[in-house]
């Protein structure tokens, strides 16, 4: 398993001496991808995609991945939910007339035409849902697809592998919202808003800042819970 996801992160160093992770900041698969991917380059952009710019914990895993690996740099750029988001005030979000919708696809161009860089990385991995089993299937036993420049190295790693080479590699835990692992920032997860709001209330007022109707969502779940007390 780990000689594969070296395999094929080779594969494509032996193409470009560059290359792109999309790369979540604070997730198991990011810092798990991100230490396997570093030797093998002259420099990776690691692309983080963001729905509330400058949350401080967020920020913290930047750092220290900077720190960490001198042979990279981070470029922030808005999550392509947002760009669909702030069309239609989502989570009474202001909208913005004017703003396009992007995608992955669009982002990850973008990135390319930016950087110069030809392949991207993506922590998928086939045990993450039914579709992205479907897909990395297709690609055959070396989970790369040449006609898009997409690489997929945890491809037949679980949960509990990438956990294990981020304790025996001694990095940084990822963040944990609830009694569940990170699943990147989400306006809507009460998990993710609580552990914000216990933690880190200054990026919980930027979440609200920018979606209202969030607060909703916490007040509702603090009154259920008062009243499941009393």
């Amino acid at each position: 398993m780990l000689r594969k996801a070296h395999d094929t992160i080779s594969l494509v160093a032996n193409q470009s001496d560059n290359a792109i992770l999309f790369h979540s900041a604070t997730g198991k698969d990011s810092i798990a991808l991100l230490d396997l991917m570093h030797p093998h380059f002259s420099h990776v952009y690691c692309v983080y995609m963001y729905t509330v710019k400058g949350l401080s914990y967020v920020e913290k895993y930047i750092q220290y991945a900077e720190r960490k690996y001198p042979n990279i740099t981070f470029l922030q750029v808005p999550h392509y939910a947002m760009t669909k988001d702030l069309r239609r005030e989502y989570m009474g979000a202001k909208k913005l007339k004017t703003k396009r919708s992007y995608n992955l696809a669009d982002i990850d161009e973008r990135i390319r035409y930016k950087t110069g860089a030809q392949w991207s990385f993506y922590g998928f991995k086939k045990n993450d849902s039914m579709n992205r089993r479907l897909m990395l299937n297709s690609y055959g036993e070396i989970p790369i697809c040449h006609s898009t420049k997409k690489a997929y190295p945890l491809a037949d790693w679980s949960n509990a592998d990438v956990l294990k080479y981020i304790k025996v590699n001694h990095l940084i835990e990822p963040v944990k919202y609830g009694k569940g692992m990170s699943s990147g920032e989400n306006e809507r997860d009460i998990d993710f808003l609580m552990f914000c709001k216990q933690s880190h209330p200054n990026d919980y007022q930027k979440i609200i800042n920018q979606f209202p109707m969030s607060e909703q969502i916490v007040f509702e779940h603090e009154y259920k819970q008062k009243q499941e007390v009393s």
